[in-house]
């Protein structure tokens, strides 16, 4: 369970300031997988990354039962001179996880070869996104935050991204940012809209992404 208490969040730009969580009140309940939807610029990344922690709020708190990972897929963090190998042994004492089983699945899931053992500053984009996504759903969470989860390489490993994803959740929930509302339907059990500073949590989540629709004056293509 995730809980926004009075949740406010801003930024300057230019002379102005710009609002992206209004005194938000919102559950995120345990076990759900929440769809975050709302327009580009909307502050979804930015929500994503106080639930995360690696954001704090200008008021409010937020509260977390269970363990939330980092947003999934991000690599960021890595240290570039390590090697993946070692990149993943080190998030593994981070978490507390099993190092040998964590480089296993890693390993396996990544594709990267010989690479693995190679410093990841001589990797491609999407090399490091096949491992930070690895490393990401390698680590059992009682919540993931996913950002186009799916969206990483070919349609072969795009497909086992999300059959990897899919069976994390059958024992995990997820709050979930994708402009896709066909991935909306097909993965999420609830939905939650973004709009002006303001969260709007919806059980249904057709009527959530009709909602959406309207506020983007769009029709069911977008």
């Amino acid at each position: 369970m995730i809980e926004l208490k009075n949740v406010t969040k801003s930024f300057r730009t230019g002379n102005t300031r710009k609002t992206v969580a209004d005194n938000i009140n919102v559950v995120f309940p345990t076990g759900k997988i929440v769809g975050l939807l709302g327009r580009n610029g909307a502050g979804k990344s930015t929500l994503m990354s106080m639930i995360g922690g690696s954001m704090s709020p200008d008021s409010g708190r937020i509260v977390t039962r269970g363990t939330v990972s980092w947003p999934v897929g991000f690599a960021g963090s890595f240290h570039r001179d390590m090697s993946a190998a070692q990149n993943t042994r080190f998030i593994a004492r981070v978490y507390g996880v099993d190092s040998e089983e964590l480089l296993d699945f890693v390993y396996d899931f990544a594709e990267l070869g010989a690479h693995f053992y190679e410093p990841i500053r001589h990797y491609s984009s999407g090399m490091r996104a096949r491992l930070a996504f690895g490393v990401s759903i390698g680590i059992p969470f009682d919540t993931y935050l996913v950002d186009e989860v799916t969206s990483v390489g070919d349609a072969i490993f795009r497909r086992k991204s999300r059959l990897v994803f899919m069976s994390r959740m059958m024992n995990a929930g997820a709050i979930m940012v994708t402009h896709s509302m066909g991935q909306i339907r097909q993965t999420c059990n609830a939905a939650a809209i973004l709009e002006k500073g303001k969260l709007t949590y919806y059980d249904d989540v057709e009527e959530a992404i009709e909602t959406h629709h309207r506020n983007m004056g769009t029709g069911e293509e977008a």
